[in-house]
């Protein structure tokens, strides 16, 4: 009898092993080199131990049951990154122009993934990161949207290439085009994609210019819980294998109750930093999980049209936050 419950307890632990191990590793690296976040760092580590031969299928499958745990519990925890005043202080014109540019990306990118032929999951995990906030944003997309495990690796390459491009880019083009330091903040916050890609375009521009980035990046997190919603009640339409997925996913009703409940004022600063390192690792377990479920081969055959997707919604991004923050900022 304990023989019987020994055997499927086994892949459990060898999961949870393996995942701990290369949450540690991603995490580590991410803290000595912020710029690639720790959340990349995870899915590069999860495809090369998923390329392993030794791998059973019953190991397999207990790290994608793992995945999903994990991945449920970082976003939940990502709402207490959100302060909801310190977003209202932005200012009507402000917020406006962070929909807008939120909307714009991401319905235009999923238009361009349509033109070039990119399959619908990725150019829905592409749209999701670019336009949002990147891994974090496309961890909590890949939870309703039907796809391919490659197709959330691809997409946070993308997010982490093109972000990287960004970081040179906007003060580059922010100061040819003689815009303030205030400015370039808030245009780095607006079309860049991780919040460490943000900090790193803005630093240049000094300490103001990285404070109103980072609010600003911040109110586009608010916009992923509605996002992933409407999404969920669209998918519901395309049930995969006879299932419809909930309304709304009661991981998404966790972030919205942490958001509010930051925004009370009454978490301590301690408890929100730890709550802010937990939520990294659990969504860097995820995405490593993720990882470990893809085939390169199948990561490969996307490339061209994946990569010129990403330009072009690089492009998009960039281009409506700089005529929206012009017209309405």
């Amino acid at each position: 009898m304990s023989t019987t419950h020994a055997r499927p307890t086994k892949p459990y632990l060898t999961a949870l092993a393996v995942t701990g191990a290369g949450v540690a590793a991603a995490y580590l690296v991410g803290t000595a080199f912020p710029v690639v976040s720790a959340l990349t760092i995870a899915v590069v580590l999860g495809i090369l131990t998923g390329s392993l031969p030794s791998w059973s299928d019953e190991t397999r499958k207990a790290i994608s049951g793992v995945t999903k745990k994990l991945l449920r519990a970082g976003v939940v925890l990502l709402g207490l990154q959100l302060s909801l005043p310190s977003v209202l202080a932005l200012g009507p014109g402000t917020l406006l122009a962070v929909v807008l540019t939120v909307g714009v990306t991401f319905l235009g990118t999923i238009g361009l993934g349509r033109l070039l032929g990119v399959p619908r999951g990725l150019a829905m995990l592409v749209a999701t990161g670019f336009s949002i906030c990147g891994a974090s944003a496309i961890a909590a997309m890949e939870g309703v949207v039907k796809r391919e495990d490659s197709d959330v690796a691809t997409a946070v390459a993308l997010v982490t290439f093109y972000g990287g491009l960004a970081i040179a880019a906007v003060p580059l083009i922010g100061g040819w085009l003689h815009l303030d330091a205030a400015r370039i903040g808030e245009w780095a916050g607006l079309s860049v994609h991780e919040v460490a890609q943000v900090v790193a375009a803005a630093t240049p521009a000094g300490s103001a210019a990285i404070a109103v980035a980072i609010v600003i990046k911040l109110s586009r997190v608010v916009l992923l819980a509605p996002m992933v919603a409407a999404v969920g009640v669209a998918e519901r339409h395309r049930p995969a294998d006879g299932k419809r997925p909930p309304l709304v996913p009661l991981f998404v009703l966790g972030f919205l109750a942490m958001a509010a409940l930051r925004s009370t004022g009454i978490v301590p600063g301690f408890a929100l930093d730890i709550a802010k390192v937990a939520c990294t690792l659990l969504l860097a377990g995820a995405l490593f999980g993720l990882g470990c479920a893809v085939r390169i081969g199948n990561l490969v055959r996307t490339g061209g049209r994946a990569l010129l997707l990403g330009l072009l919604s690089t492009l998009l991004v960039g281009t409506t936050a700089l005529v929206t923050l012009t017209a309405l900022g």
